[in-house]
């Protein structure tokens, strides 16, 4: 009998985090998953409503912050993906700390209690999960993994912090880190704050959409669920220790997707 891998998903009541819950259970048997989420204004429960009720899946109400609510929900997992952050770029212009807080000293947390599950030989992998706007601006071309890292704004420095961190337990105590650098995420379950679900929500309730300047600002766009199936592929076949750029390929002006919502 195949041996049950257990999960711990932070964030996952969240955007991508709920969506990577339903892709697991939809491509693996033997699994178990507990969902660690603060319940923050981006979360909401009933992106988990179909599999609350499963015996192999544990919901636990806490914060990546409290060491206690950490250990708990880590309790016996193989592999930890880490989605819980502070995320939207304007609110991390009003209020830093509060992205530093969680998307720096919260993986700590995290990395610290994974230091001790893999020392007791439970723990096989920590996903970090990150964003591409940890590289800053780019006039022409694409970014690379290995490009100069230059965050604009407290959220992008913020999760830099965070990978770095997650980079030196990978160095200093042989922790199994991986980190992914995912585009522009869109699909089901997405908070009314991005681009597309913003705009979207916006017509339908006949309000004008706030295309920033001109438009012209060019973004690659991933549906989640092929962001899930990197990070699934990553699990088992990700390098220690190495970033992961995760892209779709389908780049477009802001102004060019916002007349395509126009006109759908």
């Amino acid at each position: 009998m195949a041996k049950t891998i257990k999960y711990l998903v932070t964030g996952g009541a969240g955007f991508i985090g709920s969506n990577f819950v339903h892709y697991l259970y939809r491509k693996h048997q033997n699994i178990q998953v507990c969902v660690l989420d603060n319940m923050g204004y981006s979360a909401n429960i009933k992106n988990l409503k179909s599999v609350m009720e499963r015996k192999d899946f544990e919901f636990i109400k806490g914060d990546i912050c409290d060491p206690k609510a950490v250990a708990r929900a880590m309790k016996g997992a193989h592999v930890v993906v880490n989605f819980a952050a502070e995320v939207a770029v304007d609110r991390s212009i009003d209020d830093p700390q509060s992205f530093l807080r969680t998307d720096i000293f919260g993986v700590y947390t995290l990395l610290e209690e994974a230091r001790r599950a893999h020392a007791r030989k439970e723990l096989k992998k920590f996903i970090q999960i990150s964003t591409d706007e940890v590289y800053g601006q780019i006039l022409k071309g694409s970014f690379r993994e290995d490009s100069q890292t230059l965050p604009r704004n407290p959220y992008s420095a913020s999760k830099l912090g965070g990978e770095k961190i997650a980079y030196s337990f990978f160095k200093t105590y042989n922790l199994p880190v991986v980190v992914t650098r995912a585009a522009n995420n869109y699909g089901p379950s997405a908070y009314p704050e991005k681009v597309i679900p913003l705009f979207v929500t916006n017509l339908f309730d006949g309000l004008p959409v706030p295309v920033y300047g001109e438009g012209k600002q060019m973004r690659d766009w991933l549906f989640v669920d092929d962001h899930c199936s990197a990070i699934d592929l990553l699990v088992n076949k990700g390098v220690n220790g190495e970033v992961y750029n995760v892209g779709a390929g389908e780049e477009c002006t802001n102004i060019a997707l916002t007349k395509a919502i126009l006109k759908l």
